[in-house]
């Protein structure tokens, strides 16, 4: 017979082995959000499930039940190879720990494959999430890397994550660039599993002296930053990344490819259109529509980002602000490990 298991012994259980997590829901819930690492072993498809979804409102639970174990039983096979091929333990998951998973439990048991189920379901692990964030506690310094649009933040948070530095990418995490361009090419992330991934980053980090991150405003994409944590790098140390416009242009053409999406970045332009003097929007526009994207890049700069930057960095304090000149990224990865004040943290 499967076992039943908490969220917290599965914690347990995953600090000792490798442990694969199964997501039985069908693919737009995992899509949704999911346990991070787990992988998607489908009970339903997204159509059956709302097949046996409209049944149970409509004609009652049990003809929506006996819906559910044809469909399922046409699968079996396939389900349990897909099972069995996993070698490590494993566990399986639905919403709450209902039918889904203990159907997929019971017959991957029958099979001779030994498995668990996670009580409560992903239900309990997005109820830890929500508590882990509502103790508002995360020990590390904050070292905010900001910088003009382009400046290579990214680039440079993922250099010194590279070369061993604790680091918590939020863009990454949002699956945005914080920009109104950002979201292109991307599918941004939704809120419960950008908070996901942050709790995750936070207990990794949780006894590190420092955490390298990026000035990132309230809002990232589809995602807030929950409150304590936004207040706490507001008044954290504040980097600034001060790299040659020519610099910072090829930056933003290598990071964002505007030539593989010229529509979205016309109708993103759109947004911003009016808030630029109209003889520079009607530049931009024109080096958008014949693909002089160097040159849109530039005006966009100097005429919309670099303004809105320099008011928003008119709030910050003197003592809290210390500036990176450099002519790259690469320097400026350089610079910000000879910082005297990040030495001072490391050796806390």
């Amino acid at each position: 017979m499967f076992s039943d298991i908490t969220l917290q012994e599965l914690f347990a259980r995953k600090k000792e082995e490798e442990h694969t997590l199964i997501d039985v829901r069908s693919p737009k819930e995992f899509h949704e959000a999911t346990i991070p690492g787990s992988i998607n072993i489908p009970v339903f498809t997204d159509e059956e499930r709302a097949e046996v979804g409209t049944l149970y409102k409509q004609a009652g639970k049990e003809t929506a039940r006996e819906r559910g174990l044809e469909i399922v039983s046409a699968k079996l096979p396939d389900f349990i190879a897909e099972v069995k091929a996993i070698k490590t333990p494993k566990t399986v998951f639905c919403w709450r720990g209902g039918m889904r998973s203990k159907t997929a439990a019971t017959v991957v048991d029958l099979m001779g494959v030994d498995v668990n189920r996670l009580t409560g379901g992903i239900r309990s692990y997005r109820q830890w999430v929500v508590s882990e964030l509502d103790k508002k506690g995360f020990k590390p310094d904050l070292v905010v890397l900001n910088g003009y649009t382009g400046s290579g933040k990214t680039a440079i948070l993922k250099q010194l994550s590279r070369d061993g530095y604790p680091v918590m990418d939020l863009e990454k995490m949002a699956n945005h660039r914080g920009s109104i361009f950002g979201h292109i090419g991307l599918e941004p992330s939704n809120q419960k599993k950008f908070e996901s991934q942050l709790v995750q980053k936070m207990l990794q980090y949780q006894d590190a002296p420092f955490v390298f991150i990026e000035g990132e405003s309230k809002r990232i994409g589809k995602a807030m930053l929950p409150e304590f944590f936004y207040e706490k790098k507001e008044h954290s140390t504040q980097l600034f990344v001060n790299l040659p416009i020519e610099e910072r242009v090829k930056n933003i053409l290598d990071d964002y490819e505007p030539w593989n999406h010229p529509e979205k970045f016309m109708e993103a332009f759109q947004v911003i259109k009016k808030r630029i003097h109209t003889p520079v929007a009607k530049e931009i526009q024109t080096d958008l529509q014949s693909g002089n994207y160097s040159n849109a890049v530039k005006l966009l700069l100097e005429y919309y980002y670099d303004p809105r930057y320099e008011h928003t960095i008119s709030k910050f304090p003197d003592d809290k602000k210390i500036t990176v000149n450099a002519d790259n990224t690469d320097e400026a990865v350089e610079e910000i490990k000879n910082f005297k004040g990040i030495q001072v943290l490391e050796s806390k």
